[in-house]
């Protein structure tokens, strides 16, 4: 699981409360609940195989995934590969059905962008009546690490913030013909640091990914999108230049920052980042005009406004494509009708890697994971040749490169096996070995976590995802939990946990899912992660509730709707 990403959370010095989940039931509705659930156990069959998944394969699987000889599993090196592999043969010999067009494998592709030279790159500003004006590389502009590297010119449309989402009832772009000009759009989102945003509250949703914003500026006919800090939420924000060396270390980064194939091949037009007062020359006003376009950007009225303003750009970026693969193997459902319908059980086969000697073997994080999807796997394929098989279909999964940006996931609901409105639920276990720690003074990586210790959850599992459907929740709750005590909490976390692992991409996309987590703990991202620390005891009943839960699903008479 990746630490937080700047795309989903805003600053902290400037996020307000917690967004407001509905998460506690109203007191009536807990008296019913607690009702029914006695009758809904008592009618609810053992998913069959559940008993075959036991500890001591658990942790045979653990400690192969997170030996050191795969060296930490970090994407694009021969040690992920190997896993990539072993994760295939082993659903091969279960009999599971190869789902992908390279049988269990589906690739996709990750670009690792370089900027070429100074003098290759260029802005130039062409204002009526005005000589050619160029701007300054790194501290009035920089490439954007997705832009397409060609030379445009073209006048300046200001879209507020570039956002079309008719779901939301939101389009910034209300109409307007941006065929044949320049996109200037805002960083970030409107209604930032409001809880009732309808995006997604104080945390930034996907529609505020610059790369999304260029893809829809592309298919509307821009030429080129430039973006600017929504100055009337963040100021000025930090200068150009710094921006630039973080998007362009001087020093190659390891492992490298990859952009995912499919944003950036479905974009194909220039993008640059920009400073505000760049933005104001562009418009014409000042930049104090600049920051009142900005705040009129946040009102339902905001229309989009045209410049006779022309920008001549040329950009200059190369990149170095590697090809990755997710593992995938489907259980045919056995119901003509329904077997169309999958429920996807997955979890991310990727890790940090090494450093010299110091190996972060991720035994928790993730090898717990992928053990745990391939006991299910096991326990339904043997169920199924003895005649069990489910009404729907499943599909088993390992997500790669998740800790680079869940980009594995990603990559598979922007071209998903079966279309996503087939797609009942996924399920996803990412860190489901260890007992939740959360130390005093833990420093960032436990920001918002309250602090609790390993004994206080010795028998308790996270269910995270749940306020999103209602219907999703009542079927975990309904799921035997085997004596676990299943915790519903951190949907509205600060820690942002919700949005940091492979369920997110399918909530995003409209599918209910569920993230299945025991936790934080001090070894978290560290080489201090082994296999000899996990609680397998715990586990199997986590992998046990899991099946029945994904067993349920796709047996039930009904699915799960997203709220």
């Amino acid at each position: 699981m990746p630490a937080p990403s700047p795309v989903s959370a805003a600053p902290l010095a400037h996020r307000p409360p917690d967004r407001r989940f509905p998460r506690q039931r109203p007191a009536l509705l807990v008296l019913l609940l607690a009702a029914a659930a006695p009758a809904l156990l008592e009618a609810q069959d053992p998913a069959p195989g559940r008993a075959t998944i036991r500890a001591t394969e658990l942790r045979r699987d653990v400690a192969d995934l997170a030996s050191d000889a795969r060296r930490g599993r970090l994407t694009g090196t021969p040690e992920n590969r190997a896993t990539v592999e072993l994760i295939r043969s082993r659903f091969e010999r279960l009999g599971l059905a190869p789902p992908a067009g390279d049988g269990f494998l589906q690739p996709f592709d990750l670009i690792v962008p370089s900027l070429g030279p100074a003098d290759a790159n260029s802005f130039t500003v062409h204002a009526p009546g005005e000589p050619p004006a160029p701007a300054r590389l790194g501290s009035d502009y920089y490439p954007e690490r997705f832009s397409a590297a060609t030379a445009v010119r073209g006048a300046v449309t200001f879209v507020g913030f570039g956002i079309s989402a008719p779901a939301l009832g939101h389009d910034d772009y209300d109409g307007a013909d941006v065929a044949g000009r320049i996109a200037l759009v805002l960083a970030h989102e409107p209604a930032e640091y409001d809880p009732a945003s309808p995006f997604d509250g104080t945390f930034l949703s996907d529609h505020a990914r610059n790369v999304l914003k260029a893809r829809e500026a592309a298919r509307r006919g821009a030429t080129a999108i430039l973006v600017v800090t929504d100055v009337h939420n963040h100021g000025r924000g930090e200068a150009l230049a710094g921006r630039m060396g973080r998007a362009w270390p001087a020093a190659p980064r390891r492992p490298p920052r990859y952009e995912l194939g499919v944003w950036v091949d479905a974009s194909g037009i220039p993008a640059a980042r920009i400073a505000p007062r760049l933005a104001a020359r562009l418009l014409g006003v000042t930049e104090r005009g600049f920051e009142r376009l900005a705040e009129r950007a946040e009102e339902p009225a905001f229309t989009p406004i045209a410049s006779d303003v022309e920008v001549a750009l040329d950009v200059a970026v190369t990149g170095r494509r590697i090809t990755l693969h997710n593992v995938v193997g489907l259980l045919a459902g056995s119901d003509p009708e329904l077997r169309e319908e999958w429920v996807i059980v997955g979890a991310h086969l990727d890790h940090e890697g090494a450093r010299g000697a110091r190996v972060y073997a991720g035994a928790d994080d993730n090898a717990s994971g992928v053990a745990g999807v391939l006991a299910i796997a096991a326990a339904a394929a043997r169920a199924a040749r003895g005649g069990a098989r489910p009404r729907r279909s499943i599909l088993f999964a390992a997500w790669n490169a998740e800790e680079r940006g869940l980009l594995g996931s990603w990559s598979y609901v922007e071209r998903p096996l079966a279309p996503l409105a087939r797609t009942v639920a996924a399920l996803n276990l990412d860190m489901i070995g260890r007992d939740e720690e959360v130390p005093a003074r833990g420093g960032s990586r436990f920001r918002g976590l309250p602090v609790q210790s390993a004994a206080a959850n010795r028998n308790a599992v996270n269910v995270l995802g749940y306020s999103f459907s209602r219907d999703l929740w009542d079927a975990a709750e309904a799921a035997d939990s085997l004596g676990l005590t299943v915790r519903f909490r951190y949907d509205d976390n600060r820690s942002n946990l919700v949005r940091r692992s492979d369920h997110w991409p399918f909530l995003a996309r409209g599918v209910p899912a569920l993230f299945i987590h025991t936790g934080l703990h001090p070894d978290y991202h560290t080489p201090g992660d082994r296999p000899d620390k996990l609680n397998y005891d715990k586990m199997a009943r986590i992998v046990r509730w899991t099946h029945q839960l994904a067993w349920n699903l796709a047996n039930a008479d009904g699915r799960p709707s997203l709220d």
